[in-house]
């Protein structure tokens, strides 16, 4: 009688074992699994599903969950990557992102930095991850990356995914453990109202790390870091880093590339960073934590953002860098150069593609170009914060002769769509930039006029 009751109870079990199980896979499909099953998964069946390590409890095993989705195989990296930056509601939105496409194909232009994760905190595609949908850091931007890849594929257009690291004011407000803080303890803000994370956080680099192996996964052969820094806009008197210790900036960031490039290379990912165009003729951090020598030691690729309109009035000896592209560009980058002669690093500056102070037009991209070579470097990537690039503004392909000059592209009209819309999905509007440039923080004031 014993053993019968004993087996009865036994079925019992896992009867119910079962059933939570079907559970746990019909919540995890819906998305509505708590923060208690996503982060205890022993409990209700690690077996159909792993959590993130990204910001887990202590003592949680170190699982990665694989994406829902093939992975694209990667487009190969160009012999210089010639570039433009779109958003990631542009990248999602068929009738913009064809517009993009056809501008590729018009000109030189040979890779796109996509946003996956911008200064908002949000990433622009529904993400696998479960700290992500715990947190809720996604909206659907990009309805299917997977297409979008294969097209660029399809197109030998070679993606990087831009991923902005610590201006994240969406985990800073839901995780407000990992903020930056005042020193009555509340949450530090810029000077816009965003809050930023710690970067000496390494809850905060697990997360960001994870987005970017997801990122690989699905296809990107590159993640470029942005924000790679410390915060240098607002009361930075009042503001108090929680996780701080010891490490002077520099070698935080450092420690951060170092720690990615450890983690993403084994995927057959490159990893690149952005920094302060001022990071090329600066001797130290700049209180930001970018000191340019400590950044090559980390990763292979960075990119400057030498944009003249950010360049205070006599940079360099110049009156009005912004009236000067050409100078500004290649005084900036020839600093770097010199400096990094050492360091197995490839520099690709961000350029300027808008208009700030000075209308910059044709003849302003061209000087920018032309200042890039004139460096002694091949690659260069463009910034407009909206994703609207003029055709008439950069060479055509046969035209593309690493020196300058050569004729223009003729603007596309009434062309047919490129990339197909997703099924079922309505295109949102692209959303209007808070701010008209990018990284607009203003510039340490020891290094707003360098010298001659």
């Amino acid at each position: 009688m014993w053993n019968k009751t004993r087996l009865l109870a036994f079925l019992c079990v896992l009867l119910l074992l079962s059933l939570q199980i079907i559970s746990y896979q019909d919540k995890t499909q819906a998305g509505v699994l708590s923060t208690y099953e996503l982060l205890y998964p022993k409990l209700v069946g690690e077996a159909t599903f792993h959590p993130s390590p990204a910001i887990p409890p202590k003592g949680a095993p170190p699982l990665e969950p694989e994406p829902p989705f093939p992975r694209v195989t990667p487009t190969p990296m160009p012999a210089a990557v010639k570039g433009v930056y779109t958003t990631g509601w542009v990248a999602g939105t068929p009738s913009l992102f064809n517009r993009l496409l056809r501008f590729v194909d018009a000109t030189e232009v040979n890779s796109l930095v996509i946003d996956i994760k911008d200064d908002t905190g949000t990433l622009s595609y529904q993400s696998s991850l479960p700290i992500v949908n715990v947190l809720g850091s996604w909206e659907r931007k990009i309805p299917d990356v997977q297409i979008l890849l294969q097209t660029l594929q399809q197109k030998k257009i070679y993606p990087i995914a831009r991923l902005v690291l610590f201006k994240d004011p969406y985990l800073a407000e839901k995780r407000p453990e990992l903020a930056l803080k005042q020193k009555n303890g509340e949450i530090w803000r810029d000077h816009r109202g965003l809050a930023w994370v710690d970067p000496h956080s390494r809850e905060v680099w697990d997360y960001n790390i994870q987005i970017a192996k997801e990122a690989i996964k699905m296809g990107f052969p590159e993640v470029q870091f942005d924000y790679v820094r410390f915060a240098s806009d607002g009361d930075l008197r009042n503001c108090v880093y929680p996780y701080a210790d010891g490490r002077a900036k520099e070698d935080v960031i450092k420690d951060f590339l170092l720690y990615a490039q450890e983690e993403l290379k084994p995927l057959g990912a490159v990893v690149s960073a952005d920094v302060f165009g001022l990071a090329c003729s600066a001797p130290d951090d700049m209180f930001i934590g970018q000191q340019l020598e400590k950044i090559a030691e980390a990763v292979p690729v960075i990119s400057p953002m030498v944009y003249p309109s950010h360049y205070a009035k006599g940079s360099y000896g110049l009156s009005n860098p912004d009236l000067k592209p050409y100078e500004t560009v290649l005084r900036s980058l020839q600093d770097a150069k010199l400096r990094l002669t050492d360091y197995p690093v490839t520099l690709r500056p961000w350029l300027q593609d808008f208009s700030l102070g000075s209308s910059y037009g044709p003849a302003q991209i061209e000087a920018q170009i032309q200042a890039v070579y004139d460096a002694g470097i091949e690659e260069w990537i463009f910034w407009n914060p909206s994703s609207r690039y003029s055709t008439d503004k950069y060479l055509t392909k046969s035209n593309n002769t690493n020196g300058g000059g050569g004729g223009h592209a003729t603007p596309y009209e009434n062309e047919e769509l490129l990339l197909p819309a997703a099924q079922g999905y309505t295109p949102k509007e692209e959303k209007a930039p808070t701010l008209p440039v990018k990284n607009r923080e203003e510039a340490p004031k020891d290094y707003r006029h360098l010298p001659n």
